[in-house]
């Protein structure tokens, strides 16, 4: 049976929403350097959902591209009135978004199963204990 859950990330003021069903793919806690000045944290967390599980993508967004340090392109989409990073698409995962699992108002959203750039993680800092740590990237 397929999970039909819907579960709904939104911005800071509301303004731009996405609505995705069922479990992400993977949820991956990120240390690289961009992902930290994109979320003003030690690490991002990003769920990421296939395409075609993303429902809705609603409101107004902008949007920041950027070239990945292997060449790969990534975009970042936020919400223009509030700034919050909501999802972003990349070369990597052609078929997917990766979703803020920040934006998420479920506490128990699925934690992180992976972390990755973790040789540029903070000291002390660590996403979760249970995750699988890929060191360099992968």
């Amino acid at each position: 049976m397929t999970d039909t859950t819907e579960h709904r990330a939104t911005c800071a003021c509301g303004q731009l929403r996405v609505t995705a069903v069922g479990d992400p793919d993977v949820v991956t806690a990120c240390n690289c350097l961009e992902c930290q000045r994109r979320t003003g944290s030690p690490f991002g967390v990003g769920a990421y959902y296939r395409k075609d599980r993303v429902v809705s993508i609603e409101g107004r967004s902008n949007s920041f591209e950027r070239t990945a340090a292997e060449g790969r392109k990534l975009c970042n989409n936020f919400c223009p009135d509030c700034g919050t990073s909501v999802y972003w698409s990349l070369d990597m995962r052609p078929d997917h978004y990766g979703i803020a699992v920040g934006c998420f108002s479920d506490p128990g959203f699925i934690r992180p199963t992976r972390v990755v750039w973790a040789d540029e993680a903070r000291v002390g800092e660590t996403a979760d204990s249970d995750a699988v740590v890929l060191r360099p990237h992968v």
